[in-house]
């Protein structure tokens, strides 16, 4: 696993973000938001695409919609709007387990990694070192 540089990229690269990453800089969180907001500046700028697993959109919602923030978690949903959303499908939840396996992996963590090589992502970012010994694509954190 790298430290993400989000200058390493190239043009029109596809990037799996895991959920921390977006929970800190939606939430302005004081110590880590700013590591990924060049990330998501670059997406905003256009010149690399984001996806999110379905995972993610719903523990990103969970927080506002636990306190009973529907107008935060519209937002949020918003923000993740112009983003590709993968599917958890049948063969992600295979390959998911078949990842668990060999890297001893939570399952949503494998869900992450599982639904970054079906879209032949570039890379995944993530705030999880649970990802350390993951090779056949970069992680970044």
């Amino acid at each position: 696993m790298e430290p993400l540089n989000a200058d390493s990229f190239r043009e029109g690269a596809l990037v799996l973000v895991d959920t921390a990453p977006i929970i800190y800089t939606l939430e302005g969180h004081r110590r880590f938001a700013a590591r990924f907001e060049p990330l998501f500046r670059r997406h905003e700028d256009g010149e690399i695409a984001l996806a999110v697993t379905t995972v993610t959109l719903a523990e990103v919602l969970t927080g506002p919609m636990k306190v009973g923030e529907e107008a935060l978690a519209r937002r949020y949903r918003a923000a993740l709007g112009a983003w590709m959303v993968v599917d958890f499908t049948s063969d992600i939840a295979e390959s998911a387990a078949r990842l668990r396996g060999r890297y001893s992996l939570k399952l949503p963590d494998a869900i992450q990694l599982a639904s970054a090589l079906a879209i032949n992502a570039d890379a995944l970012v993530t705030h999880d070192r649970d990802f350390d010994s993951v090779t056949g694509i970069p992680v970044f954190a």
